[in-house]
């Protein structure tokens, strides 16, 4: 077992094995994106990921119950499609307090592709409202989406070191207003795409219709404290 400051004893060779497979299967899906081979070696692909799926398949948690490595309290969610080690969707970011704000790095490949060469808009919204939680987090505040809204000043090329920085420009109690954007890191000031978001914390009793189900890998219920899927933060 392993222990951090971020949160209680997780299973260290689980995590690491979660991570193994989450970074084979972003391969996977990059090389499906973007390979040539021919219809027979295809087929044959689909048959082996057929096989394996069927072997991960083999024991399945419902939609209420967490994986065992996560914790809500601290933010460990190693499936989050934006920051988990172990999703086939992230990139995954590793979001990190910086500058009154959080910041990322990603180099996005073709699985992300919308218009050719370019990355689609919906998962800079993605991305966006990941980062925007993330900075609510940074600045011990929390809550949920409530509004997203995104300005495109140019597409984002696939294949290309971006940088992504969030910061919370209002705190108004239950509502937080964050902002933040992605640009080129070789252009860090002139951002591509710009976010805002307002972050609201939900009532006693919409807190318990939502998570009031959720339990722990062992079954015992574990609503989540603060009801964000923001990640842990790294600190400089």
């Amino acid at each position: 077992m392993t222990t951090t400051d971020a949160g209680p004893p997780y299973d260290a060779e689980l995590m690491a094995a979660v991570a193994e497979l989450g970074g084979a299967m972003r391969g996977l899906v990059e090389a499906s994106v973007a390979t040539t081979v021919d219809a027979d070696e295809l087929r044959a692909a689909a048959d082996e990921v057929r096989t394996v799926t069927g072997r991960l398949a083999a024991s399945r948690r419902p939609a209420t119950q967490l994986p065992s490595l996560d914790d809500p309290v601290t933010f460990r969610r190693v499936y989050n499609p934006v920051t988990g080690v172990g999703s086939p969707l992230a990139p995954p970011l590793v979001i990190r307090a910086a500058d009154g704000g959080v910041v990322a790095e990603a180099t996005l490949g073709l699985r992300y592709e919308g218009p050719p060469g370019f990355v689609h808009g919906g998962v800079s919204g993605l991305l966006m409202d990941q980062m925007l939680g993330a900075a609510t987090i940074a600045a011990g505040l929390w809550g949920m989406t409530v509004h997203l809204e995104l300005d495109y000043r140019g597409p984002l090329p696939l294949q290309t070191p971006l940088v992504l920085r969030a910061r919370v420009a209002e705190d108004a109690g239950r509502k937080t207003l964050v902002e933040g954007g992605i640009a080129l890191a070789s252009a860090p000031g002139q951002p591509l795409v710009e976010a805002r978001g307002v972050f609201v914390v939900p009532r006693s009793d919409r807190l318990e219709a939502y998570f009031g189900a959720i339990t722990d890998a062992a079954g015992r219920p574990r609503p989540p404290g603060r009801p964000t899927d923001a990640t842990a933060l790294e600190r400089d």
